[in-house]
């Protein structure tokens, strides 16, 4: 029995051992997941507030970045009104109308001219006591004939002394006229009590003598040109068509410059409806400046991206009077001896105004040779590469055999030579037109010689090539108009890179494709191949022949 109640003893002391082990294991596991429960949930926390955090900077940046926004668009926008402003002011003080208080109108026009040091302002007292003010601008209004004429006159007898024709005094009323008026190189004078001030033109005479063009010489014909005065260009054109139906249509164009040009078009010969155009497209003009005619031709013609020219430019006051004659109008521009004659088509850019002052005969056979050697410095140099690389058989054999012995120690094939001195030769011609006179030619003829000798004793290039390319350029120069030319230049290096890739077939490419253009092409309306297609048989007479002058196509 106690054996037994022993064994039961230790039995229930082995299961309380288990038990509480039990137990204990129990707690112990309970209290790692209780652990690892506040981990997780401390991790959490911590996450949820780097969040917080991130979400919070994430918004700070937001918000500092639309306040920049803010800051940038409200700074523009202040710019903006600013400039409104000043151009508003400017404006208004511009077009305020003079009131005869003299300090009044001073500090009005003085705004207007605010850092114009050029400008003078001048105060003084007429024989009659009588406040005034004079304002001008130095350089553009003779100061020695108004001290002469005006100044010194109204100072000792008074305003009616003034030794001014009175048929050239004009009278303002407003501080924008007296601003034009003062740009013009008028002087213009003020008194006290009175709202209306006069102008004198005492303009200075600052501009050169009527020159022949060096640009366009002549043989025979006219000796004089255009000078950089708008009055005088006109009065060159007037003498020379002494007629009422030549008229002159006078504006101001360029938002900064305030450049005058001139429309002038004979009335009864040319369309009424191209005039209209013309004067659309000069009141379509937005340029700020014009300090050029070509400012102004870019702007107002059908197809600016066009090599081809769609304008005359030109020095010659004959030029404009037979072009005008023929139906075409001109524009001509302050500050330029260069006139712009349109409509034009590309045969009367091969027509020189020297056809119609030399026997007929002659003129003819000037008219064919410019005519062929125009095809020759667009062709000319592709079809050399085009023949000489693909289509040997198309050349006689002792001819062949020539040029392959000039040709045998060329290290580049003969497109590569041919890029090579056309790029040589257009260098060399405009380092002959941007250096002075003097040593101009020297240089561009010297050089040519010493550069062709040389390149041909080193093998770089063939003198069959050096022939083809002074063929070339000769052939350009026979080109009466300089915008003519010019696109014959440019347009004979993509006509030289399909010969060289395709052969004759890319030089028939290149013929297409400009044929295509200029068919397409338009000089104010009028087709740029008249009057060949569409095919006019009056207009036809002037190309191929050289017509009477009293017979010449309007």
């Amino acid at each position: 029995m106690s054996q037994n109640s022993q064994n039961t003893n230790t039995n229930s002391g082995t299961n309380s051992n288990t038990n509480t082990n039990s137990s204990t294991s129990s707690n112990t596991s309970t209290t790692e997941q209780q652990d690892s429960k506040q981990g997780t949930e401390r991790s959490t926390e911590q996450n949820m507030k780097q969040d917080t955090r991130e979400e919070q900077k994430e918004q700070k940046q937001d918000q500092q970045e639309k306040e920049n926004d803010e800051n940038s668009e409200n700074r523009e926008k202040s710019k903006q009104n600013k400039d409104q402003s000043d151009q508003e002011k400017q404006e208004t003080q511009q077009d305020l109308p003079l009131t005869g208080d003299l300090v009044i109108d001073e500090e009005t026009l003085r705004a207007v001219f605010t850092d114009c040091s050029d400008v003078i302002f001048h105060s003084f007292e007429t024989a009659g006591f009588t406040s005034a003010l004079c304002v001008y601008c130095v350089g553009l209004c003779d100061t020695e004939r108004l001290e002469r004429q005006v100044l010194t006159p109204v100072q000792e007898i008074g305003m009616e002394a003034a030794q001014v024709p009175l048929s050239s005094v004009k009278t303002v009323e407003t501080s924008k006229e007296a601003a034009e008026a003062i740009l013009e190189g008028e002087a213009l004078l003020l008194l006290e009590g009175s709202n209306v001030a006069t102008t004198y033109p005492l303009y200075k005479a600052a501009n050169r003598s009527t020159e022949e063009p060096l640009a366009e010489s002549t043989v025979r014909g006219a000796r004089d040109g255009f000078t950089e005065s708008l009055a005088t260009n006109l009065s060159l054109v007037r003498k020379r068509l002494k007629t009422p139906a030549l008229k002159f249509r006078t504006r101001t164009v360029g938002e900064s410059s305030n450049t005058s040009i001139a429309l002038a078009y004979v009335e009864g010969i040319i369309d009424a409806s191209l005039v209209t155009e013309v004067e659309q497209r000069l009141d379509r003009l937005r340029v700020r400046d014009i300090l050029e005619s070509q400012y102004i031709e870019e702007d107002i013609i059908d197809q600016r991206f066009s090599p081809f020219p769609q304008m005359i430019a030109t020095e010659r006051p004959d030029v404009v009077a037979s072009n005008l004659m023929e139906g075409r109008f001109a524009i001509l521009v302050d500050g330029t001896p260069f006139t712009l004659v349109a409509p034009v088509t590309l045969f009367s850019m091969l027509q020189s105004p020297e056809d119609y002052y030399q026997y007929v005969f002659m003129s003819v056979f000037l008219r064919w040779l410019r005519y062929v050697f125009y095809v020759l410095s667009l062709l000319l140099p592709s079809a050399y590469v085009a023949i000489t690389t693909y289509h040997q058989e198309m050349i006689p054999t002792v001819l062949l055999l020539s040029i392959a012995r000039a040709r045998e120690e060329i290290p580049f094939p003969a497109l590569v030579e041919a890029l090579i001195m056309e790029i040589a030769f257009e260098a060399l011609r405009e380092a002959g037109v941007r250096l002075p006179k003097q040593v101009g030619s020297a240089v561009s003829i010297v050089g040519a010689l010493i550069i062709g000798q040389a390149a041909t004793t080193a093998g770089i290039v063939s003198a069959p090539m050096i022939i083809i390319v002074a063929i070339t350029g000769i052939a350009s120069f026979m080109i009466p108009r300089y915008s003519a030319s010019i696109s014959t230049r440019l347009l004979r290096f993509p006509i030289m890179i399909l010969a060289g890739t395709l052969g004759l077939i890319g030089v028939m490419l290149g013929i297409i494709l400009i044929v295509i253009h200029l068919s397409s092409l338009r000089s104010f309306g009028a087709p740029y191949l008249s009057p060949v297609a569409p095919t006019n048989a009056k207009g036809l007479k002037d190309l191929w022949w050289r017509p009477a002058p009293w017979n010449k196509p309007r």
